[in-house]
């Protein structure tokens, strides 16, 4: 039995007001052509579908040709899983009626009844094939309820607790399936201790970054199928747990790890697993320099370089001894024919300012969501008041950038 592995799509993201439907599209399009040629039974998406939780029309519309398309290939069952990022209600709605296309999808847990998030797949004269532990994005709310007077370090062990009992219980209530010797297979999105990533990721639970240990995971599982980490990775010390990573780079800090899905191909309940990699649709490039005619050697081999395809987006970071009053100029003048965009400049000044470097932060650094999640952090917002403004200020980014109307 052959099964896919891939999450964080995150459809519907922009990049500094910059929209990447199209990175989005051709990502969706391979990866039908990859469940094809390879010839994948099961496909299991391990949460951030989307990077809001109320995405774009356009967002919503891949997502639901992308389901119809992949029905029509030689994929029996689809297992998708809510993420951070993905509003339980708006992911979960059509479940019902996905569930007559083989389409699973798991928006919310059930503490009280963890069957709800185990799935026997069956093949086509019905026999069992592989069962799947669901597991989506297990919000605070949903695993436990408030404690008055509680410290940030007794709220964080108690998540952990609460986030290491329900595999467990999952776990447990999967043990009917183990004299089948089919694959158990676990999903979940969450920040598994010693995770390795470049990017800065949404603490998903305020004031705790490691929400559960790789050995936490109940032994009941042959292979767990994780979500949220942007970089794919094997957790130290056990083969078995495995990011798949976003489908592509969403961020100009994500361009050095390499986008895979990851196949699996079961005998029983043992695997052989391989990374599959996904081509690279558009260039994310960061460019430093510490004086302008370096940077704009740079640029013009850049576009050489990139010069067939998505143009290149460009982040510059120039180190430099006195600010130079032109530099949008000379660079939008250098760069006009060039099959790139540049979407950032950072100018740094090192002997400038030096006793104050470290304690100021340039606006211009940030993004406006970073921006906004410092104010939060100033505030006592709870954990689902924090995420629902969060989700309220991306909507209101997509409705004031997006200039192409659906």
């Amino acid at each position: 039995m052959r099964i896919l592995h891939t999450s964080d799509w995150h459809l519907g993201q922009k990049l500094l007001y910059h929209d990447r439907r199209i990175e989005h599209q051709l990502a969706l399009d391979w990866l039908i052509n990859t469940i094809e040629a390879e010839q994948v039974e099961i496909l299991l998406v391990s949460g951030d579908i989307f990077d809001t939780g109320n995405p774009p029309n356009y967002a919503r519309r891949m997502y639901y040709q992308f389901l119809r398309r992949v029905t029509n290939t030689v994929c029996r069952h689809v297992v998708i899983t809510a993420g951070n990022h993905d509003s339980p209600a708006m992911l979960g709605a059509p479940q019902d009626l996905l569930e007559i296309l083989n389409v699973r999808v798991v928006s919310r847990a059930n503490t009280e009844n963890v069957n709800e998030e185990l799935i026997p797949l069956k093949n086509k004269v019905g026999e069992l094939e592989a069962v799947i532990a669901a597991v989506p994005f297990l919000r605070d709310q949903d695993l436990r309820k408030s404690v008055s007077a509680e410290t940030a370090m007794e709220r964080k062990q108690a998540i952990r607790k609460a986030i290491k009992l329900h595999f467990e219980a999952v776990g447990e209530a999967a043990q009917i399936y183990v004299s089948k010797n089919v694959p158990i297979i676990a999903m979940g999105h969450l920040y598994v201790k010693e995770a390795v990533t470049n990017v800065r990721h949404d603490n998903i639970y305020i004031g705790d970054k490691a929400n559960i240990e790789a050995a936490g995971f109940p032994q009941i599982f042959d292979y767990v199928a994780l979500g949220h980490i942007h970089r794919p990775q094997q957790m130290k010390g056990t083969a078995h747990v495995q990011y798949s990573g976003s489908i592509i780079p969403l961020s100009f800090s994500e361009t050095i790890d390499e986008k895979v899905v990851k196949i699996l191909d079961f005998e029983g309940r043992n695997f052989k697993l391989q990374d599959v990699k996904i081509p690279v649709f558009r260039r994310l490039k960061t460019i430093e320099k510490d004086n302008l005619e370096a940077l704009k050697s740079r640029l013009v081999q850049l576009a050489e370089d990139y010069k067939d395809g998505l143009s290149a987006w460009v982040e510059i970071i120039l180190n430099v001894e006195k600010s130079i009053p032109d530099l949008d100029v000379q660079l939008t003048d250098l760069t006009k024919d060039m099959n790139l965009e540049i979407l950032k400049v950072r100018t740094n000044y090192p002997t400038q300012n030096l006793a104050n470097s470290s304690a100021q932060l340039n606006l211009q650094d940030l993004e406006p969501i970073q921006v906004f999640e410092k104010k939060l952090d100033q505030t006592q917002v709870s954990p689902t008041e924090r995420q629902e403004l969060l989700d309220t200020f991306k909507e209101l980014q997509n409705w004031i950038t997006d200039t192409d109307k659906d």
